[in-house]
């Protein structure tokens, strides 16, 4: 197994190659071509896009990529015929695959993005796309001028509540727009994320480098493998895993931009083995004129995991995580029909990966795009700022960076 410098050079020197290089020279898709793609990333998330994109029309997977080998085996059971790596470069590698789909862990979601994009790949990346502003800008770079489609894994931002509330807008049925307040609660220490660790998660199938990427150096740590949610060096907690979902969806509904500032407070009541809180209430002061709130916990679940209000001088949207979009006007109030009892959560990841492939083809922009994937990532990276230095904090969008 590489040490870590030797595996940050390799990581570099491919970087070079790819750019230098005819690999970054892709293929013509015709509208009736088949799309050939791979995985970066088999956990749980990954295989379950893996299976999305398995479920789409006249679409062929290749190849699979993990630093760890269960993960493989795993990915073996959904496809038998895929080729499996260890390192992700050697997917890159294969000049006949199209598309690759992202789901490694939240620090390492550039490092294999940008050496996918200089390869030629268009690119399914999962949230939050970046993990901090150098890497938000790293990504930026190499995909500018690229050519190259991206959709950010938010699938909410597929949901057919969102062109039903623009047409509210639009119509002026809720007038000026002030406030939004979203949620996210469970109830479940953890978050229910605490993974038990297999019995082979050890140094000799774990690539510990390829998974620390440039994230600070720690001696083979499984827990942290299995677990790397719990740590800073990896997670940005649930504002990265959740609340860029909420983010999104009311960024693309009401077309907002990067947050002027933003505040987080918070604390870590029923998860002591967690480092990022498991309590907490975010502030967005947005440009447009309206401050966007997110409040999420993981010691009640009353307001489930997505329960929004959008709030206009002339009336009130309600969003849920069925996608029910409610309109009330002025001094009226939710009732059990329109609210409190709902057909739960609406999965939208199929059809977020199906617009993924119908772009690839037809090289049009698609539902959640790099720019939207940016945006939300600087949000998210803002509020997790302000909470770990517990101030309120600012983006410069001339150094590109939260002061």
């Amino acid at each position: 197994m590489p040490s870590r410098r030797e595996a940050l050079r390799q990581w570099a020197a491919g970087a070079a190659w790819v750019a230098a290089s005819g690999v970054g020279e892709s293929r013509v898709l015709g509208a009736n071509d088949r799309i050939r793609f791979g995985l970066i990333g088999a956990g749980g998330r990954g295989r379950d896009i893996f299976r999305a994109a398995l479920r789409c029309p006249n679409v062929e997977a290749v190849a699979v990529a993990d630093p760890y080998t269960r993960r493989l085996d795993e990915a073996r059971a959904v496809a038998p015929a895929v080729k499996t790596h260890k390192d992700f470069r050697r997917l890159l590698d294969d000049t006949s695959i199209d598309a690759v789909l992202i789901a490694s862990p939240q620090h390492l979601h550039a490092l294999n993005f940008v050496p996918a994009i200089q390869a030629g790949k268009d690119v399914y990346q999962e949230k939050t796309m970046a993990f901090n502003p150098a890497h938000a800008r790293r990504m930026r770079k190499a995909f500018a001028g690229s050519g190259r489609v991206v959709q950010v894994g938010m699938q909410m931002n597929s949901a057919p509540s969102i062109g039903k509330i623009q047409e509210w807008i639009k119509s002026d049925r809720l007038g000026t727009i002030t406030a939004i307040q979203a949620h996210h609660y469970r109830n479940a220490p953890y978050g229910g994320w605490l993974r038990p660790i297999p019995p082979d998660c050890d140094a000799a199938h774990v690539d510990w480098p390829a998974f620390e990427g440039d994230a600070p150096h720690h001696d083979f740590d499984p827990n942290r493998y299995v677990n790397w949610r719990f740590f800073w060096d990896y997670s940005g907690g649930n504002v990265f895993e959740n609340m860029v979902h909420q983010v999104a969806y009311w960024f693309q509904v009401l077309g907002l931009n990067v947050p002027q500032s933003v505040t987080m407070a918070g604390g870590n009541f029923r998860s002591p083995k967690m480092e990022p809180p498991d309590t907490m209430s975010v502030s967005m002061n947005q440009s447009e004129g309206l401050l966007f709130t997110w409040n999420s916990m993981f010691g009640n679940s009353y307001y489930g995991e997505t329960h929004d209000y959008l709030f206009g001088t002339k009336g009130t949207v309600l969003h849920d995580e069925s996608d029910q979009a409610v309109f009330l006007p002025p001094g009226r109030k939710k009732n059990a029909a329109e609210w409190d009892v709902t057909p739960g959560y609406l999965e939208l990841t199929d059809r977020h990966v199906q617009n993924f492939f119908d772009c690839v083809r037809s090289r049009k922009e698609p539902i959640c795009p790099f720019e939207m994937g940016y945006r939300t990532a600087v949000a998210c990276q803002m509020a997790v700022a302000s909470y770990r230095r517990q101030r309120a904090v600012r983006w410069d969008p001339q150094t590109e960076d939260v002061v």
